[in-house]
């Protein structure tokens, strides 16, 4: 009998992905509240690094998925 780990069953993922969405929720809202001092000009927007990260972590992710159809091997590569 294989044991089931508690994040297979749906409901409880459910329940992370709803408090994560809530924790960077509360975090963005907490961006009105904190005074910053600004460098460059566009850091000191509303939720800049918050986007910042979104839009890095996409770039990273679709730069990966590019660069893996120019790494990818064979199946059976190293089966020659």
């Amino acid at each position: 009998m294989e044991r089931r780990h508690w994040l297979d069953r749906k409901e409880n993922v459910t329940k992370v992905a709803r408090g994560l969405y809530l924790l960077c929720g509360v975090l963005v809202l907490l961006d009105l509240f904190i005074h910053r001092h600004a460098v460059v000009g566009v850091d000191g927007w509303f939720a800049f690094y918050a986007l910042y990260g979104f839009v890095g972590s996409v770039g990273l992710v679709m730069t990966a998925k590019l660069l893996r159809l120019w790494l990818k091997r064979p199946e059976d590569y190293y089966d020659r």
